[in-house]
């Protein structure tokens, strides 16, 4: 099983390339990484920006690091993204998507990885708006597949989010949007289901479920983030903590549905108040637990 690594816990903390890739090979023993676009914001200006994609993928390779593809973070998952109520944001939301697909090429990234955005409450709830909008992301996420392929990168990554507001959220849905986009985009569009987010319960009920989501979804399915939670909100602690997942359910469900082959990013999200030294050593611990009981032992 291949355990990899969102640079997610690194935020606000850990912001050199060279000292990241570092500790990320050495002390972290990890070979796979997600790179995080709270850590380079694909909206600075594109010269400075781009300078300083160079230097993460440099330092990444130069610790024999294997970046798989930028994922949105925290920042750019609370604005409405490609669901705004209006087509002006809309529009701006496509051009944020497609300078994060040029800092991705920059880093010689194969993907970029994002939920899709959020409605506000009175589109979501009003079934013809919520059509409308699902119609129009889709023509977007067509035109995005169109960029990525004319910037050389090779798929596009969609995360479901449990939220009403957002789509796809479950797995059903999750399924319908693939199907609808499948033989229409220019490169593979496909889906990585987060843990938490699969089996969070106040949300999905009788769905949550990671089976659920593999007995519907699994030929979308790219990759994970693995995360440890209650099931009640979406968590994202380390595996340190007690929750619903542990060690044995994570093994069965991986070894059930032949999923050793994708990569299963561990995304823990920290309080920003929380220490250095406390998260250092709280993300090394989780990863040699996980890498010795699941994965491949790393480096």
């Amino acid at each position: 099983m291949k355990i990899g690594l969102n640079l997610s816990f690194a935020v606000k903390r850990w912001l050199e390339p060279k000292f990241l890739s570092s500790m990320i090979r050495n002390d972290l023993k990890s070979r796979y990484i997600q790179f995080t676009w709270d850590l380079l914001n694909p909206w600075w200006p594109s010269r400075q920006r781009d300078k300083i994609a160079r230097e993460w993928s440099q330092a990444f390779k130069k610790e024999g690091l294997v970046l798989t593809g930028t994922f949105g973070g925290l920042a750019s998952y609370t604005y409405p993204q490609l669901m705004a109520p209006t087509a002006e944001q809309r529009k701006i939301s496509l051009d944020f998507f497609k300078r994060a697909i040029d800092m991705s090429a920059v880093m010689e990234s194969s993907s970029i990885g994002t939920p899709l955005g959020g409605m506000t409450h009175n589109d979501a709830y009003n079934e013809k708006k919520r059509e409308e909008i699902y119609n129009i992301v889709l023509d977007l996420v067509r035109e995005l597949a169109t960029y990525a392929k004319k910037m050389g990168l090779e798929k596009i990554i969609i995360e479901p989010t449990p939220l009403f507001t957002e789509f796809p959220n479950n797995p059903k849905n999750s399924l319908k949007l693939m199907q609808d986009l499948n033989g229409t985009t220019d490169v593979p569009v496909r889906l990585l289901v987060d843990w938490g987010h699969a089996i969070l319960e106040p949300f999905l009920k009788e769905q949550a479920d990671m089976e659920n989501w593999l007995n519907k979804c699994q030929p979308y399915i790219d990759c994970f983030h693995l995360q440890q939670t209650d099931g009640l909100l979406d968590r994202h602690w380390s595996f340190t903590h007690d929750g619903k997942l542990n060690i044995d359910s994570i093994r069965y469900v991986i070894e059930k549905y032949n999923l050793s082959d994708l990569i299963q990013y561990v995304e823990v999200i920290y309080p920003f108040e929380e220490t250095d030294e406390n998260v250092y050593d709280d993300i090394r611990k989780t990863m040699h637990m996980l890498q010795n009981s699941l994965g491949e032992g790393g480096y």
